[in-house]
């Protein structure tokens, strides 16, 4: 476990000159490949997009305008449209309709990205050797870690801890109305028995309606629903499962 805060040292006038040289060398190489790709992008655009493209399309457009004119004053007749169609529109005057040039395409000029290394190892001013810690005793007498800090999260470690020892595996049981999950053993090979609950103390008060609600949520999960009642004094846990009669 690494004190990140304190492992990012005061840089030095050189360290942050190295650092500005190469964010300058990699603005540099980015904008070399903007020119180059605009350039390909500009000299495509002008290929597909010339003043004789534009005016032969425009041409075959009104031919096949006139054309579908014509057939629908003829009724609708193919045989009556060969004869009134006219000898002009058969033939192809591109090359007389004056052509009107188009405005030059300039590449768009768009910023650079500065990268930031998602590793801090990488900058030269930061060393994680004088605040790592090899164990959670560690790292809370530095006042890094402080897990569990209260009631509430001191339950949910000793019933993780509690349910581990016994031999069952746990997943998140959010989905499923509680805790965790767990498994009886491997959970790719085994489905889950249990979605458990986490009580702060082995004596809390329940409801009624609590009871049926995740009586019928087990039920519908096809799991039994597991009450684990966390004893703060003792560090000792209780069990209980609710599920209904001839479920299974």
């Amino acid at each position: 476990m690494v004190d990140d805060v304190n492992a990012h040292l005061q840089p030095s006038l050189d360290h942050l000159k190295k650092w500005n040289s190469e964010q300058e060398d990699d603005i540099k190489r980015q904008i070399a490949l903007l020119k180059v790709k605009g350039a390909k992008e500009s000299a495509h655009a002008g290929r597909a997009m010339s003043p004789e493209a534009i005016q032969k399309r425009r041409v075959r457009e009104e031919k096949r305008a006139a054309q579908a004119k014509l057939l629908q004053q003829a009724g609708g007749e193919p045989d009556s449209l060969g004869a009134m169609l006219a000898p002009e529109l058969l033939r192809d005057d591109s090359s007389s309709v004056p052509v009107k040039e188009t405005p030059e395409i300039k590449a768009v000029s768009v910023g650079h990205t500065v990268a930031i290394p998602a590793s801090s190892s990488s900058l030269d001013w930061y060393d994680a050797n004088s605040s790592s810690y090899v164990t959670l005793s560690r790292a809370r007498e530095a006042g890094i870690w402080d897990y569990p800090s209260n009631l509430q999260e001191r339950a949910k470690c000793g019933v993780f801890r509690s349910l581990w020892e016994q031999g069952y595996f746990m997943g998140g049981g959010i989905k499923f109305g509680g805790d965790y999950l767990v498994y009886p053993g491997d959970p790719l090979r085994y489905h889950s028995h249990f979605a458990a609950s986490v009580l702060d103390s082995p004596v809390s008060s329940l409801r009624p309606m609590e009871i049926v609600a995740r009586g019928r949520l087990g039920t519908a999960t096809k799991k039994a629903h597991l009450l684990c009642g966390w004893d703060d004094e003792k560090k000792h846990v209780s069990y209980l499962t609710i599920e209904w009669a001839g479920f299974g």
